[in-house]
């Protein structure tokens, strides 16, 4: 797919409008034709960096495919600034503690012989005179201290670090986690909220921005990703940082533009040269910034939103079953 749109871009040569890739209708004209996927997927929206619109387009791709009776989860994995139920109003029916594993020193068996200290990789134990000092906010929860210490002197506790929430919008499963303030790790909130989610045909997760560790844990052992980015300098800057780290992780993806016609169209060179499908372009439209700022879905003030996702939906699983070929 990607190779005949840039072929087609190739041939269009650089008279390309902000709003389309090279290529683009022609390339895209079958997979409104497409089967939709019924077995079980992952899907993560991710970006190179935040205010790309990943939000918006994981709660419209997920109410949209939800209404069309399709077993559908949401997933708020960017548990640092949550938001995805400020659009889908969810009810929440359960809440529970996120904790994670921290060691706590009998100071009655230790001997200060500092091997804990010595096997720690993070400094979160430190030997100071024979007192052992422990800083729960840099421990990962390895155990390596546990394991190690010859006195048997160390235990490990529960430390809560964050919430996690789960409930429903009509048919559409709802999950989402939130980081404890002051926190400094992200992670294993992350994990819990992937867990949380069971099983549905189709699992929606709006991942964290950036690519560092908080992503990595979002959007691992995924099936698809979606790129979101903006026609902008800092936007294919940090589109070219999440697809390089997509290919280390060798997960199959495609690319989202949310303000597709304004800006450059470095961005659509760039997809066109190196070979990326572009499933989704969503316009510089005041409407959808008046109703993001009420808190609405763009999908219900226009049918025409919700036609755009279920094509982009359509457009996913072309590109998937390209990649698994």
């Amino acid at each position: 797919v990607g190779a005949r749109a840039a072929a087609q871009g190739d041939q269009a040569g650089d008279n390309v409008s902000p709003g389309a890739t090279p290529g683009n209708e022609p390339c895209f004209a079958s997979y409104h034709n497409a089967s939709r996927r019924t077995e079980t997927v992952k899907i993560a929206i991710a970006s190179g960096k935040g205010g790309t619109g990943k939000t918006t387009i994981a709660t419209n791709l997920a109410c949209s495919l939800a209404e069309t009776g399709a077993s559908v989860a949401l997933i708020d994995c960017d548990v640092e600034e949550p938001n995805c139920h400020i659009f889908v109003k969810p009810v929440i029916e359960t809440e529970t503690q996120v904790t994670v594993q921290v060691p706590e020193v009998d100071k009655n068996l230790c001997t200060g012989c500092g091997i804990c200290a010595q096997v720690c990789e993070y400094s979160a134990i430190v030997v100071i005179e024979n007192e052992v000092l422990i800083f729960p906010e840099l421990c990962h929860s390895c155990g390596a201290c546990t394991l190690f210490c010859p006195e048997n002197a160390i235990h490990e506790i529960e430390r809560p670090v964050g919430l996690l929430e789960s409930g429903a919008s009509g048919t559409l499963k709802f999950c989402k986690g939130t980081l404890n303030i002051g926190e400094p790790m992200s992670p294993p909130v992350i994990k819990a909220v992937k867990d949380s989610a069971g099983s549905c045909d189709i699992t929606i997760i709006d991942a964290p921005p950036g690519t560092s560790c908080p992503v990595i844990e979002a959007i691992k052992d995924t099936d698809f990703v979606l790129l979101v980015t903006e026609p902008t300098p800092f936007g294919l800057n940090d589109l070219e940082l999440a697809v390089g780290m997509v290919r280390v992780l060798q997960i199959p993806f495609a690319v989202g533009v949310n303000r597709s016609d304004i800006g450059t169209n470095e961005v659509f060179h760039y997809c066109r040269d190196e070979g990326i499908d572009i499933v989704l372009e969503i316009p510089d439209d005041r409407t959808i910034a008046e109703a993001y700022s009420r808190g609405v879905m763009i999908t219900g003030i226009s049918e025409d939103y919700r036609d755009l996702f279920l094509s982009c939906w359509d457009r996913i699983t072309f590109v998937m079953n390209h990649f698994e070929q």
